[in-house]
């Protein structure tokens, strides 16, 4: 049995950084398949890394993501592995910890203890407007929590989405 986890990043006290938490907490209410996660992370990357030993074949990731588009924008970004330094350690930082170095501190751990990395891993992001202190998003990026639910619910029934949601982007792979 295949298992998908599907992962809320950032942190509430910085606006349209909470994207992803927001994205999350809905999702969790929404009827998904049975081998589907929801987890919160929020800012908790180095304990996203030790519970993706577990085992997932499949990861989403959903978090804010400067892209460079309008504010509210989706994106869907496939991440095709390690980065151009598979040598490099990752700095650990409790309170900077993107998903490049959540993915590179994984590969650590897996190599360290015969663990397997999630054979595919998906961002789905939203443009941000403001990512300074504040609690709550913007009205683009609240906008665009419901939509950002439907392409993911759509993700894990087909694999893709069916169609760009409006306002969306097909980014360019993340390596």
């Amino acid at each position: 049995m295949t298992r998908t986890l599907v992962a809320g990043i950032g942190n509430i006290f910085l606006g349209d950084d909470g994207f992803g938490v927001e994205t999350a907490r809905r999702l969790a209410g929404a009827r998904l398949p049975e081998d589907v996660e929801v987890a919160d992370i929020g800012v908790r990357g180095v304990h996203l890394a030790y519970r993706l030993l577990d085992g997932y074949d499949t990861l989403v990731l959903v978090d804010a993501t400067a892209r460079g588009g309008a504010p509210g924008t989706l994106y869907v970004i496939e991440h095709e592995g390690p980065g151009a330094d598979p040598g490099a350690v990752p700095v650990i930082d409790g309170h900077r910890m993107t998903p490049d170095t959540v993915l590179a501190l994984l590969d650590t751990l897996c190599a360290g203890t015969g663990g397997r990395p999630p054979r595919r891993t998906v961002v789905v992001g939203c443009e941000p407007a403001c990512v300074e202190e504040g609690i709550g998003l913007s009205r683009p990026v609240s906008d665009a929590v419901p939509e950002a639910v439907r392409l993911i619910e759509e993700l894990l029934r087909d694999g893709e989405p069916s169609a760009a949601p409006a306002g969306a982007a097909e980014a360019p792979p993340a390596r």
